[in-house]
């Protein structure tokens, strides 16, 4: 049940690193949504390896074949099932890996809990699974879209200790996609990129911070007490591969803050109640208050890297790891789409929730 996410706009994705194909299944879209198969392709293309010298050298085209729920161009209301084929997949690089536990992989869980693990790049545990949650958050985008107007921007906030300052409630796709590590502040930007190049020259990975708003939230999203929208959006976060924190809002700046400074103080815009200030990161009471939804996910150093580092094998005795194979020295880029996904699946998921609630 591990591989099921969301209520009513349920996705369960499939696939290993090295095997043939990944994809996910799209249970509960509604029908006719007029669905636009290249919006799907832009964000698997944002997401793939080889864009550029920043990322992993695996090439993959990623394209997606669409393999049923969609009938002239519009959804059927029926499972849609989504397939992309692994075309540069290389098991073999890894055989060397079989019998090793790697620092902080999930090599030695999977083998505990499983009694088995595909090893062949980390299979399952991979963030090659991510190709379906983001294949399967480009629909959700759509229906958020065509019913509310709604928005989802993602960017890099930091990388190591390179940090940017810009107004996440103004930012635009355009000027994260302008950018070779999607960081919408030039300056900070360039800086990014050297510090990756040498930490990629050192055999190293970075971490960072990647931000994200949703726009045009309506009122009412979030189901208390166990399914608060904040819950719900903050384990989708958390189940993607090297995530290590979460933040709404304010976030843990808030200890720092008094009840005073850190309240929301409402007023009437024209009709509209609004809040004057955003530390609550547009959720209140676990349920979406119609101001933006900012949030903050961490993203952990990628643990695979060019250095020699001491460990065990599967038996128990000490052994040097020497890692070969293809990696992201920095996976903050990439992590981009991918964020934007989750918080469209839980979006979309609430948003279809709260319609059932109330009659026409």
């Amino acid at each position: 049940m591990g591989n099921i996410f969301g209520h009513l706009f349920r996705i369960t994705t499939w696939g290993e690193s090295h095997g043939g194909a990944v994809g996910v299944v799209v249970d509960g879209c509604p029908s006719q949504l007029v669905l636009d198969v290249s919006a799907i392709q832009a964000d698997l293309d944002r997401r793939r390896p080889g864009q550029s010298h920043l990322t992993t050298p695996r090439q993959e085209s990623d394209q997606v074949e669409i393999l049923s729920g969609v009938f002239e161009g519009q959804t059927l209301g029926t499972p849609i099932s989504m397939l992309v084929w692994n075309k540069d997949a290389r098991p073999s690089s890894y055989e060397h890996l079989k019998d090793t536990y790697r620092p902080s992989h999930a090599d030695y869980t999977y083998q505990q809990k499983f009694g088995i693990r595909n090893w062949q790049g980390g299979g399952r545990s991979s963030a090659r699974e991510t190709v379906g949650r983001v294949a399967a958050g480009a629909i959700a985008k759509q229906i958020l879209h065509q019913q509310r107007n709604l928005e989802i921007v993602a960017y890099v906030q930091q990388i190591h200790a390179i940090k940017t300052e810009v107004d996440t409630g103004s930012v635009t796709q355009e000027q994260v996609e302008a950018s070779l590590v999607r960081c919408p502040d030039t300056k900070a930007s360039e800086e990014m990129v050297l510090r990756i190049d040498q930490a990629r020259h050192d055999g190293d990975s970075l971490g960072g911070i990647v931000g994200a708003v949703a726009r045009g939230v309506p009122v009412g999203l979030g189901e208390p007490v166990f399914d608060k929208l904040k819950a719900d959006l903050a384990k989708a976060m958390m189940s993607l591969p090297a995530t290590m924190g979460f933040t709404i809002g304010s976030g843990f700046d808030s200890v720092s803050m008094t009840g005073i400074e850190h309240n929301d103080p409402f007023y009437n815009d024209q009709g509209n109640i609004r809040t004057r200030t955003n530390h609550s990161g547009g959720t209140q009471g676990g349920i979406s208050n119609g101001e933006n939804i900012v949030l903050q996910v961490a993203f952990k150093p990628t643990a695979t890297i060019r250095r020699d580092q001491e460990t065990i094998d599967v038996f128990g005795n000490p052994v040097t790891l020497s890692a070969r194979g293809r990696h992201d020295p920095c996976v903050l880029p990439r992590a981009i789409p991918i964020v934007e996904a989750m918080m469209a699946l839980v979006l979309v998921d609430h948003y279809l929730r709260q319609q059932a609630k109330t009659l026409p």
